[in-house]
């Protein structure tokens, strides 16, 4: 097998370990690329290819974290990271720990972490390598890296979910949300939103925002179902995909940019958190990115002609 057929079949692993410790598709396609540079520049052949590949993964991430985590403490309003359609590395053997931890409530805990930490504990628990495979990653010794991984641990046990819901059962409760969503039904969809209902919404004030958090079931039902009908009419359409492992959609103007993305978790038969990442610079590893400016000044202007034709009948 060839350099390039080498590296080729371990790409997918080396995503998936760099989002995970990134939280952005686009940063992580960098770090991919810079090992494979790396590497087609290697005078010499490793030992383990995978070893190498995957040492050299995790360094340039952790040095891609490091500033990340200043522009992220700067950073305008809620952060979520970059929505991930399909996880391209696939293991039968840890399926599910690669589910869990490619979720938006899992990399957001990650976010508590620091870099070394945050890498110990993505190539252990997500991935199942040793230590002796860690340690020359994160550049630690074994025991110290197993200090890391306890630490690691603590720091996000208190905020570990407090509910689990099967596959089913989430996809069960969105076919409702979106039902209710798609016909502007106010208490179809105060009926699937928890009391204690979250969205999150990330854009990066690059886009349109609400002033102010919107709170409560009752309040948010109303602000759907006016919202997204409203989009409707503007030729907005709406493609369902799973969101970081999360049954959610891609919504997209009328020429196909990318709006938006929307995943929601739940649990009881409840939605407990809704995440919108809107942000543009987070969306263009999806495709094209529509003109959100452009929408809102539509969807206030169709507001208006609705609101003086209402009035007129009136």
């Amino acid at each position: 097998m060839g350099v390039v057929e080498e590296f080729e079949e371990l790409r997918p692993l080396l995503f998936s370990i760099a989002y995970r410790i990134l939280g952005s598709a686009g940063e992580a396609e960098d770090a991919v690329q810079e090992t494979w540079l790396r590497y087609d520049a290697s005078a010499t052949r490793p030992d383990s290819v995978k070893a190498f590949l995957s040492t050299t993964v995790t360094r340039i991430a952790i040095d891609v974290l490091r500033s990340a985590r200043v522009r992220r403490e700067a950073y305008p309003g809620p952060w979520l990271p970059e929505p991930l359609l399909g996880d391209p590395y696939q293991d039968p053997a840890r399926a599910a720990e690669l589910a869990d931890s490619v979720s938006t409530a899992a990399l957001l805990l990650l976010e508590r972490l620091g870099p070394r930490e945050r890498s110990v504990l993505v190539l252990r628990e997500v991935f199942g390598f040793g230590f002796d495979e860690i340690a020359p990653a994160v550049g630690r010794s074994e025991a110290a890296c197993r200090q890391l991984l306890v630490r690691a641990r603590r720091r996000i046990r208190d905020g570990e979910p407090r509910y689990e819901a099967g596959r089913h059962e989430r996809r069960e409760l969105a076919d409702r949300f979106f039902e209710a969503l798609a016909h502007g039904d106010v208490d179809g969809l105060r009926r699937v939103l928890a009391a204690d209902i979250r969205m999150v919404g990330d854009h990066g004030g690059n886009t349109p925002r609400l002033a102010r958090p919107v709170t409560g079931p009752d309040r948010l039902a109303r602000l759907l179902a006016a919202v997204y009908p409203l989009l409707a009419g503007l030729a907005v359409t709406r493609e369902r995909h799973e969101i970081n492992g999360l049954p959610g959609a891609i919504l997209r103007d009328r020429d196909g940019g990318v709006l938006q993305t929307l995943a929601l978790d739940g649990f009881g038969g409840r939605i407990r958190e809704l995440y919108v990442v809107a942000n543009p610079d987070k969306l263009r590893h999806l495709g094209p990115v529509a003109d959100a400016w452009a929408l809102d000044r539509e969807a206030r202007h169709l507001r208006g002609l609705r609101r003086s034709a209402a009035g007129t009948s009136s």
